[in-house]
């Protein structure tokens, strides 16, 4: 299985400090809705692996929540993609989960759902926090420089810099790639 896990809020959609809060506020990032339709036609499965702590603070429901992620995978769908399960963190920070990124938590569900390691496993993500939850699961860390890749890359020099691309369009034509070399 050709396993790729990818962070939601600034790597395949726009990100906000007010958080996601509705469908209406779901915008996809240029090149993002392409590049799953690249993985998928790869023969990638794709999966979404996001914080969502806007649920603990009251920001939106859990039914609000599936609404944007049906919004999100009909998107993939419409562009020739297919996301295949989006696996989520509803804590807030305070709420000592394993599953608030930069814990592992998720990538364990991930691992736990399809019966598969993650080790190696393309991670993408736009933040520090992505990057050392990929770490800490044996994933491979890629970071995007859309959302808060910018400021993930500043905080990550030198021996922790991870590999880094553009945007995810760039990460998919990175990866459908090297499997043609």
């Amino acid at each position: 299985m050709k396993l790729v896990v990818l962070d939601r809020d600034g790597v395949i959609n726009r990100d906000s400090r007010d958080f996601i809060r509705s469908v209406g506020e779901w915008q996809p990032l240029p090149g993002s809705l392409r590049a799953i339709a690249r993985l998928t036609r790869a023969g990638w499965t794709v999966v979404v692996a996001t914080n969502q702590s806007g649920i603990a603070r009251g920001h939106l429901s859990l039914d609000e929540l599936e609404r944007i992620h049906e919004r999100m995978r009909a998107a993939a769908e419409g562009a020739g993609g297919r996301i295949d399960a989006v696996f989520f963190c509803p804590h807030g920070p305070a709420d000592g989960c394993d599953c608030r990124k930069p814990a592992p938590g998720l990538f364990g569900q991930i691992e736990a759902h399809y019966g598969v390691s993650v080790k190696d496993v393309p991670a993408v993500g736009d933040s520090v926090r992505d990057v050392e939850a990929a770490r800490a699961a044996g994933a491979r860390p890629i970071l995007v420089l859309t959302g808060n890749g910018l400021r993930a890359q500043a905080a990550l020099q030198g021996e922790r810099a991870p590999e880094c691309y553009a945007d995810l369009d760039a990460v998919s034509r990175a990866l459908v790639g090297e499997e043609a070399g």
